[in-house]
């Protein structure tokens, strides 16, 4: 079993602190995505896993083994880099075999392995290239293919995709996907890109300042964050956030913000009674926010007076920067709408699927 622990890590740059107390298990054949904002400490935790960082305080276990102190090349792992740091004197075929030379391994068996990863990869055409012949995108490939053909216990990928034009991380990213599938090996994939990490793990830790924010599968991030830095990081574009006044409305409760009031489901009600008369942080995301005219069924809806400011046709949908009075929304609606800039319309919001913060823990108010 090629199972991942960092058990208590924290790592210090003199009076830096890049990561602390970092706890975080990673299952067998496991394809886990590292998110964050660029300085969050997820390229430092698995350059730590890869043996490229010293380990502060706390220990990192490979399977059962303790790694700390372990040279790289002894750990059975293999790593992708953003920059592919592929050697430009060397052919395809050379790149794709160094490590298995460094092993010393006789060239019978050497050479099925690589033609095996390049034909896996796409690559297999091209093994005479030198790297200087070859677009981003195929020298990404055959990194990836230099990574696979040791068959390593665990892949390390960092940021292996943010050198490649918007299509090709498209297409690339699946690509992994599916030779994460095929391998059956376990994946610490590292990203600043949420897309990425929604498209491609099977669970994602989201990190914020060295520390994880909260771990869990796309779709658990996505439905419940846990506080407002992973409500804003997860979804693309961003939730919506603004303040507004938890007040008592006949037996229910309603929020009361700035050029809006939206009434509580009664199912949620509970969840936010107790911070009655007190400012809350509430949450909602732009595809929550719907055209009065196209409401999908089945939402419990709550209308809202705005203006709308600027229109983005996008093709499939058109997002619409609105105000509220002073507040600012962005909603993601039908394509067939007909708001334009400087109308003054009535929106929909989604209640059932609403967020609300504590405006001083940051914390989700919501069981």
């Amino acid at each position: 079993m090629a199972r991942v622990l960092f058990d208590h890590v924290t790592k210090r740059f003199g009076e830096f602190t890049a990561l602390r107390d970092f706890n975080l298990e990673i299952a067998d054949k496991e394809f886990l995505v590292l998110v964050g904002p660029s300085g969050c400490g997820k390229s430092t935790a698995l350059r730590m896993l890869a043996g490229l960082e010293d380990i502060t305080e706390g220990s990192i276990f490979i399977e059962e083994r303790r790694v700390n102190g372990v040279p790289a090349k002894d750990r059975d792992i293999a790593m992708v880099f953003q920059s592919y740091a592929l050697y430009p004197h060397m052919t395809v075929y050379d790149n794709i075999a160094f490590g298995l030379r460094l092993r010393r391994m006789p060239k019978d068996e050497m050479d099925p392995k690589v033609k095996e990863a390049a034909s896996i990869l796409g690559v297999d055409t091209l093994l005479d290239r030198k790297p200087g012949q070859l677009s981003g995108g195929q020298r990404q490939r055959v990194a990836v293919a230099r990574a696979i053909v040791r068959e390593p216990k665990v892949f390390l990928l960092d940021e292996p995709l943010s050198n490649l034009d918007a299509k090709l991380r498209v297409h690339t990213r699946a690509e992994i996907s599916k030779l994460h599938q095929r391998l059956g090996t376990t994946f610490v994939y590292v990203t600043h890109d949420q897309v990425e990490a929604m498209t491609m793990a099977d669970r994602i830790a989201v990190m914020n300042e060295g520390i994880i924010q909260q771990v869990g599968s796309p779709q658990k991030l996505y439905d419940e964050p846990v506080n407002v830095f992973v409500a804003g990081f997860i979804g693309s574009p961003s939730m919506n956030f603004f303040e507004a006044e938890v007040v008592e409305n006949g037996e229910g409760v309603r929020l009361e913000g700035e050029g809006f009031v939206v009434d509580v489901p009664d199912d949620r009600a509970d969840d936010v009674r107790g911070f009655l008369g007190r400012r809350m942080v509430f949450g909602v995301r732009p595809e929550n926010i719907h055209d009065k005219d196209y409401v999908p069924a089945g939402i419990t809806a709550a209308p809202t007076a705005v203006k709308v400011d600027v229109t983005e046709p996008m093709g499939n949908e058109v997002f619409l920067h609105l105000m509220a009075g002073d507040t600012k929304l962005l909603a993601r609606v039908d394509p067939r709408t007909a708001m334009r800039a400087g109308d003054r319309v009535e929106v929909v919001i989604d209640m059932e699927r609403m967020h609300i913060f504590d405006p001083e823990t940051k914390e989700s108010a919501l069981s």
